[in-house]
C-alpha cells in the first residue's frame, strides 16, 4: 500500500505541479484518501520538487541559459520582480498559508481556480481580446502577488499565473512560457525552507525505503515534462476550461471528505 501511495504521489506531483488544477491541493486530497501525513515526510517533498525542477529544466533548457547569460535582461528583471513580490506575500501571510495545509479551505480554493480558469478561456475567445507578446515590470508585479496567494492548496499556482498574466493581454504563449520559468525560483525557495525545516525546524523526514523515493523522483519528473508539453499546447487553443470543470466537481467532492 505504501509503494502504491508513493507511485500515485509521483504522479500527482508531475501532473499537478504544471497543469492548472493545484498540486499542494491534490496532495492534501490525496492525504484525506488514504490517511497519511505528508507534512512528515521532509525528504520525500524535497524529492518531488527536486523532480519538477528538473522537469521545467529540461523542457526550458534554452530559454533558461539565455537567462543565465543576460540575468539583467527585462524577462530576466521581470523573474526577480514577480519572485520577490511573491516571497513578500508568503512571509506576510505565512502562518495562514501553513493553517490552509489542514484542507479546510479546500473546496473554496478549488472552485476559485476553475472559475479563473472558466474567466481565463471567455477572455481569450472575446473578439475584443487583444494579446501581447510582452511582460511589463508592473504585470511581472502583479503577477508575482498572486503567484503568492496560490500557496494556499486548491490555487493552483501555473493556474493563476497564466490566467492573470493573460488577463493583463499578455501573449498566451509568453504567459505559459513565463509561469513554468517562473516556477524554478520558487521551487528552489521552497527547497531551501523545507531542508531548514529539516534540520533547524526538527521536522520530522521520512525513513522509508530508497525504491520509494526512486520511484516517487522518477515518476514525478516524467510526469512533470508530460505535463508541460501538454500545457505549452493548450496555450495556443486557451481551452482551460477543460480544467475548470473538473475543478469544479472535485471542489464538489471535497465538501464531503
Amino acid at each position: 500500500m505504501e509503494t502504491l501511495y508513493f507511485i500515485l504521489l509521483g504522479i500527482v506531483q508531475g501532473l499537478t505541479e504544471f497543469l492548472p488544477v493545484s498540486s499542494s491541493g491534490h496532495l492534501v486530497f490525496l492525504d484525506k484518501i488514504f490517511n497519511v501525513e505528508t507534512g512528515n515526510f521532509m525528504l520525500v517533498s524535497i524529492i518531488l520538487h527536486i523532480a519538477t525542477l528538473l522537469s521545467v529544466i529540461i523542457v526550458f533548457y534554452k530559454e533558461i541559459w539565455e537567462l543565465i547569460k543576460h540575468p539583467f535582461s527585462k524577462n530576466g528583471k521581470s523573474i526577480i520582480i514577480s519572485t520577490i513580490c511573491t516571497v513578500v506575500v508568503v512571509l506576510i501571510f505565512k502562518g495562514f498559508f501553513i493553517d490552509s495545509f489542514s484542507g479546510k479551505f479546500l473546496p473554496i480554493c478549488f472552485m476559485i481556480t476553475a472559475i479563473l480558469l472558466m474567466v481565463t478561456y471567455f477572455k481569450t475567445k472575446s473578439p475584443k481580446y487583444k494579446s501581447y507578446n510582452d511582460m511589463s515590470y508592473k504585470n511581472a508585479s502583479i503577477i508575482g502577488l498572486i503567484q503568492g496567494v496560490a500557496v494556499l492548496p486548491g490555487i493552483s499556482r501555473s493556474g493563476t499565473t497564466i490566467s492573470t498574466a493573460i488577463l493583463l493581454n499578455v501573449d498566451s504563449d509568453k504567459a505559459t512560457s513565463y509561469s513554468f520559468i517562473l516556477s524554478i525560483p520558487i521551487i528552489i525557495c521552497s527547497l531551501i525552507f523545507e531542508i531548514y525545516e529539516c534540520f533547524v525546524g526538527n521536522q520530522s523526514m521520512y525513513s522509508g525505503g530508497v525504491l520509494n523515493l526512486t520511484l516517487a523522483f522518477v515518476i514525478a519528473l516524467i510526469f512533470g515534462i508530460f505535463a508541460i508539453k501538454i500545457m505549452k499546447k493548450l496555450a495556443k487553443t486557451g481551452k482551460y476550461y477543460y480544467f475548470s470543470i473538473y475543478l469544479a466537481i472535485l471542489s464538489i467532492i471535497c465538501l464531503f471528505i
